[in-house]
């Protein structure tokens, strides 16, 4: 069984004190060692951001590479081995900004990546302008007069693209958050964990205190394979905020839909240059 001490990566975090990124990297370890991961099955992508710096305080294999690009590295490492865990953490502007257009894709196929979005509502990294999730309104750097864009809703986009797995937590709420995790990683196909974290520095609106007068957990009430009942709940903003389970379904995730996949991963198949050389000469 792995432990938390052998999850712990060589680097120290260069985050702020007080940032809602430590509870996401200390829960997240948490859920890897009672879900039994052992650093070397897990890998772990990320683009640019605070939330992209994740990885480098990790011991597990990890992938750092451009802004918004995250989800195809991680589709791509998926389809090469699809026994590998593979997961992509980003910023709200890394995953719903630059990289939107690779979330819906990553919908579309159900690759079997998991997504946690660590979703601040700011740019940390680059000093405070308002990304896709800020309040209209919200006044910035950047945005003296306020935020003119309503703030994008990824978790009403995705229940209405049949995603196969739709929630939100709370870095402020560790055990519940870790529960989502847990269910995250588990899920076979494409899973998007957007998990609302307060930015300490720059977003003096979304803090700690406004999430804990807001943010409440779903009960057994809600049936999250209802998927109008989950579109309607992805819509509640503002005074009441749900976390937990929104939508989850059953569609064969695209790993499992390759027949090319069902005798081993790719990296565990026979490969011939002299074949793949045949195959280029094709083109000429």
């Amino acid at each position: 069984m792995p432990t938390f001490e052998q999850y712990q990566g060589a680097q120290e975090p260069a985050w702020c004190p007080g940032c809602g990124n430590f509870p996401i990297l200390r829960t997240l370890k948490e859920a890897l060692v009672e879900l039994g991961v052992e650093p070397h099955q897990l890998v772990v992508v990320s683009g640019i951001g605070q939330a992209g710096k994740l990885p480098h305080y990790l011991r597990c294999n990890t992938f750092n590479g451009l802004h918004g690009r995250t989800l195809p590295v991680a589709t791509g490492i998926k389809l090469a081995n699809h026994e590998a865990l593979v997961l992509a953490v980003a910023g709200d502007g890394d995953a719903y900004g630059e990289g939107g257009n690779h979330l819906l894709h990553a919908i579309r196929r159900n690759i079997g990546v998991k997504l946690f979005v660590h979703n601040n509502q700011v740019y940390g990294l680059t000093k405070g302008q308002a990304s896709p999730t800020s309040e209209e309104g919200m006044v910035t750097k950047a945005q003296p007069l306020g935020v003119l864009s309503e703030p994008l809703n990824p978790l009403a986009l995705a229940v209405a693209l049949d995603a196969s797995f739709v929630a939100r937590g709370f870095a402020g709420d560790g055990e519940f958050l870790k529960e989502l995790m847990k269910q995250a990683l588990q899920h076979r196909g494409f899973a998007l964990l957007d998990i609302l974290q307060p930015c300490v520095t720059f977003n003096k609106l979304n803090t700690y205190k406004w999430y804990r007068q807001r943010v409440y957990r779903l009960g057994p009430e809600h049936d999250p394979t209802d998927r109008a009942a989950a579109f309607q709940l992805a819509l509640k903003w503002g005074e009441r905020i749900p976390t937990g389970v929104i939508f989850r379904n059953d569609r064969p995730p695209m790993q499992e839909r390759l027949s090319v996949l069902k005798e081993a991963p790719l990296l565990k198949q026979p490969f011939s240059l002299e074949e793949a050389l045949r195959a280029v000469e094709e083109f000429y």
